[in-house]
């Protein structure tokens, strides 16, 4: 058996250990695994030192031990490393809220805002709590500065979904649920369990969670009969990350009793848009079409470009069932092989989607533009419409690049104003991010035939330039003063400026491939031209997608909030979400208060109760993200399960002592070659500057290196991908 030798012997202590852990962590990013971490370390700590390290590191609320031996640090904001040390959770300190991190073993990690450290929780102090679950603790003690506390009561379950076996007895039935962490069964009614036979593939719902000790009551929801593995596991995807799958029966009734067409009435007090040219461009898979473009020639020489977005706060009412359910979801999930609407389908797709020659509402923002591509006016107004073209991002496409086809003049100057647009946020330090994105053919029952990489061009990139041009509009007008001269609560975008030592990070990465980067902080236009001139020269080259995606990694998180601070990745100081309220519950609200804001000049709602509706937003966002990300993953791994022994281009995203990781390029998919798939010898591993070295051959693997490689195995499992090198 080949082994990696080191070039260092020494044997570490606890502390170096800890170092080394958050060094490794940090650089691995999402890839940080226990089976990447040992065979790293394990040339100069023992075995032993290593797991103390790792045990003072959970405590100590540094590092977060998720499922299949993943790792990712627990300091999630530049603000949580300066404030280190500096607050500890007091003994007997009553009701402090926090989030439930899980381990196999039944203990807990309880995550408490504005205290940089985790509170451990033993197995019997957890009072039933799951994963992810919003609870109240009390502190009972601290031990070596380390607090520790009990669960006082659960605030709000992260999921109360599961996919499970249904057991029927004489007596009683239960659901035995499927998951490492869930450790109770579900009992479910015998009267309604006898509708169903023994051990069949449920989802269930809980109805009450009972008191703790005890196991909760639910009911069926779904049966999955004739069901594939993976339509399993998609649906397993959205229920671990808090996503109901299906909607109540009071929701789908509120949804069905809204009446489809436009009447007379509801177009009162509204801008009539009918008559003017209007058009959607989206995906042609799409159905729920939440934005439209208008284009009209005014008789001054301007031009007028309506940005239309679905009035859904018509529809959808505060406090309405249909408004919690909502509010609850946060967004739609987009899966490979299907959607999980924020909105019943009877509403995302019908009611408010804005479909061709149907009459529509629509809540507008309208834009002059002079002959310079000046804006000389705007109008924000309630308005509707009547779509007369949908068009596909394949279809405006063409017309843009043919100059021939429906609408081909008026796209054309829509295409030359939105550059113009766009430019000019570039000037100001935009940062142009161009993420390459996975995308799937599949066939009837979800399996992929075919994978490929979803390309941005022009027709993307003028929808786009649009909607963030009236997400900034509308951020601007919920921004000013009201009548009693004061800010009025709003919802903005934010995102923050980047931390100085990730920066350092992607430019130690960035050095590697030849690139030298310099990075001044405190100069946005100059960390925006850096990291654009960057993306310019990487463009099409092997490393492209490994550095895109250390410069996204770079950057701070973008997040809902009443206190605006500017969104950086765009240079743009007031930022919202206005334009796709179909699916996302911030732009629902944003409707809302800007409607409010002009009829009275002011809105109603409290600050503090607004905030709470942006957090539960921008957590259920990244749910949201992680379940999509979960979803891409499994579905690159089964399509490649039936490609074994296919050779594919890559590129090396990572170096480990064990071997290297490659992405396929033409995949975008990661798996790893081990050092006894490298060649026929011993391997030398740099920790410093991570390479291999083959001991004979002095042959070199560095991150970015071009590599040919060979499928040799797809587990779905474990959502591993084994390569061999060609």
């Amino acid at each position: 058996m080949k082994k990696t030798k080191h070039s260092s012997k020494r044997k570490g202590t606890s502390a170096e250990a800890e170092k080394s852990i958050l060094i490794v962590v940090k650089a691995m990013g999402s890839q940080a695994n226990l089976e990447k971490l040992f065979p790293l370390l394990e040339d100069d700590f023992t075995e032993a030192v290593i797991h103390e390290a790792l045990k003072n590191l959970e405590q100590k609320g540094k590092i977060e031990m998720q499922q299949k031996g993943r790792l990712r640090l627990r300091y999630a904001s530049r603000h949580q490393e300066e404030t280190e040390g500096k607050s500890l959770p007091p003994k007997g300190a009553k009701q402090l809220q926090g989030i439930v991190d899980l381990t196999k073993s039944g203990a807990a990690y309880i995550a408490i805002e504005n205290f940089d450290k985790d509170v451990y929780v033993p197995a019997k102090f957890t009072k039933g709590a799951l994963h992810g679950d919003e609870v109240l603790i009390e502190i009972t003690g601290h031990y070596k500065k380390k607090p520790e506390g009990k669960i006082v009561a659960v605030i709000k379950r992260n999921q109360d979904s599961f996919i499970g076996t249904l057991h029927i007895h004489r007596t009683h039935a239960f659901v035995q649920p499927e998951g490492q962490r869930v450790t109770f069964f579900i009992n479910i009614p015998l009267e309604e369990a006898k509708e169903y036979e023994t051990e069949t593939k449920v989802i269930v719902r809980v109805t009450d969670w009972g008191k703790p000790g005890k196991h909760p009551v639910g009911e069926i929801i779904e049966r999955l009969t004739s069901f594939s593995e993976s339509d399993k596991e998609m649906k397993m995807i959205l229920i671990q990350n808090g996503f109901h799958i299906s909607f109540p029966n009071k929701v789908m009734k509120e949804a069905r009793s809204l009446a489809q067409a436009v009447s007379e009435r509801d177009c009162k007090d509204r801008l009539d848009y009918r008559d003017v040219t209007t058009f959607t461009i989206d995906p042609e898979d799409a159905k729920d079409f939440d934005d439209a473009i208008s284009f009209k020639k005014l008789e001054n020489g301007l031009i007028e470009i309506g940005v239309h977005i679905a009035d859904v706060s018509h529809y959808v009412t505060e406090g309405s069932e249909l408004d919690k359910e909502a509010s609850q979801r946060g967004n739609s999930v987009y899966l490979p092989d299907r959607v999980c609407p924020m909105l019943p389908e009877e509403i995302s797709n019908i009611v408010c989607s804005l479909r061709p020659n149907e009459d529509k509402l629509t809540f507008s923002a309208l834009f002059h533009f002079n002959e310079k591509n000046e804006i000389k006016h705007i109008t924000i107004a309630k308005t509707v419409i009547h779509s007369n073209r949908r068009f596909t991002y394949e279809q405006a496409q063409e017309v843009l690049e043919t100059g021939k086809g429906d609408y081909a003049e008026e796209l054309k100057i829509i295409h030359r104003i939105t550059k113009s647009i766009r430019q000019k946020r570039y000037d100001s330090g935009a940062i142009s991010f161009e993420k390459e994105e996975v995308r799937f053919r599949l066939d009837s029952v979800g399996k992929p035939l075919e994978l490929y990489i979803k390309h941005r061009k022009d027709a993307h990139l003028l929808i786009e330039d649009l909607m963030l041009l009236a997400n900034e509009t509308i951020a601007r007008f919920g921004s000013k003063l009201d009548q009693n001269k004061k800010h009025s609560p709003f919802v903005y975008r934010v995102h923050d400026s980047p931390d100085a030592s990730k920066l350092e990070q992607f430019s130690l990465i960035a050095s590697r491939f030849g690139y030298k980067l310099s990075f001044d902080v405190e100069n946005p236009k100059q960390v925006a031209a850096t990291i654009n001139d960057l993306l310019l020269k990487v463009n099409g080259k092997p490393e492209q997608g490994l550095l895109e995606q250390m410069a996204i990694r770079s950057m701070a998180k973008a997040a809902y909030t009443t206190k605006n601070i500017g969104h950086y990745g765009l240079a743009i100081k007031y930022y919202t979400h206005f334009t796709s309220p179909i699916r996302r519950y911030p732009d629902l609200l944003v409707h809302r208060l800007v409607f409010e804001l002009l009829q009275k000049g002011k809105v109603d709602i409290a600050v503090g109760e607004l905030e709470e509706k942006c957090k539960t937003s921008s957590l259920m966002e990244r749910k949201a993200m992680d379940a999509e990300r979960e979803a891409v993953r499994y579905k690159q791994v089964e399509y490649l399960s039936d490609k074994i022994g296919n050779e594919y281009e890559g590129v090396v995203t990572g170096v480990i002592a064990r071997g290297i990781f490659v992405e396929m390029s033409s995949l975008l998919c990661e798996g790893m070659i081990s050092i006894e798939n490298l060649g026929d010898e011993d391997f030398m591993f740099d920790e410093k500057q991570l390479y291999l070295r083959g001991t004979t051959s002095g042959t070199r693997y560095n991150m970015g290196d071009p590599i040919r490689v060979k499928v040799i195995g797809a587990n779905l499992d474990t959502r591993k991908i084994d390569l061999e090198k060609i």
